[in-house]
């Protein structure tokens, strides 16, 4: 075998296989030509809350669907039921796609799902998909990294493992540093105060992304101060993304000019 070469290896298919999906932001233009080819194969469609329907849409007519969402506190079903489903389907001899908002790797569980599936064997491929943060920023012209003023990003998750707050706020409070918060929104004051409290500047801008590239995406700007009161008035929907740092201040510069913006900025007056 030559230098640079890779030998294909053949998958032994006394199995069903699991394809790992990330449908990303909900705009299905934005999902990768390669999930479309084997969404257009599959036996089994496990998917999630996040999934639009026009993503579902683009998957094979003759696919058996079946939703096993999750939002905060509202689980359709168990994490543990959703992996026996996976293993079930593979060892029935089905391509089995597991579809997941964003990216799986992300925040998504997917890690949790494919240990479950190698436990029985199964062989799995796993496909990215758009994270929301990428989306939410690009969409809305908040550029996640800028030379002048982020040189690095960094994603938390507002909550931990059964729901625990993550409150470690002494690790984002570099100011060249962009912060992106997964599934927060529900903390935002909680969240604001622990990082002023913290030291994090308060008139570092702040931005609430919702519906990251949907038709129906909103975009609350502020700062780490006032976002929470502009949000309590605002009322803006989850599924939402909150973006913290100076790039944030880019959005006025380049919202006039964004022409694949989709969104509608929210003007809110705090008393």
């Amino acid at each position: 075998m030559g230098q640079g070469c890779v030998e294909s290896v053949p998958i032994p298919r006394t199995t069903g296989t699991v394809h790992l999906i990330g449908a990303g932001s909900g705009d299905p233009e934005l999902l990768t030509l390669k999930a479309w080819r084997v969404m257009q194969r599959a036996d089994v469609v496990l998917y999630d809350s996040l999934v639009s329907e026009d993503v579902l849409d683009m998957c094979v007519n003759t696919a058996e669907k079946v939703f096993v969402g999750k939002r905060r506190a509202n689980h359709a079903l168990p994490q543990e039921n959703i992996n026996e489903l996976l293993v079930m389907h593979a060892l029935a001899g089905k391509t089995v796609v597991r579809l997941k908002g964003g990216d799986p790797f992300i925040f998504g569980r997917g890690g949790e799902e494919l240990q479950e599936v190698v436990r029985h064997g199964i062989y799995f491929e796993s496909i990215p998909g758009i994270t929301a943060a990428s989306a939410a920023a690009s969409r809305a012209g908040i550029p996640l990294t800028h030379r002048d003023c982020a040189q690095s990003v960094k994603f938390v998750t507002a909550c931990k493992k059964q729901g625990a707050p993550n409150d470690d706020y002494s690790e984002m409070l570099d100011a060249s540093q962009t912060v992106v918060f997964y599934m927060g929104l529900h903390r935002l004051p909680e969240m604001t105060k622990g990082l002023m409290a913290a030291g994090r500047d308060s008139n570092t801008p702040f931005a609430i992304i919702s519906h990251a590239s949907m038709p129906t995406q909103q975009v609350l700007i502020g700062t780490l101060k006032d976002i929470a009161d502009k949000q309590a008035t605002a009322h803006l929907p989850t599924p939402a993304l909150l973006i913290m740092g100076d790039v944030v201040s880019l959005y006025d510069v380049f919202t006039e000019y964004n022409i694949g913006a989709l969104c509608q900025t929210v003007e809110v007056s705090c008393v």
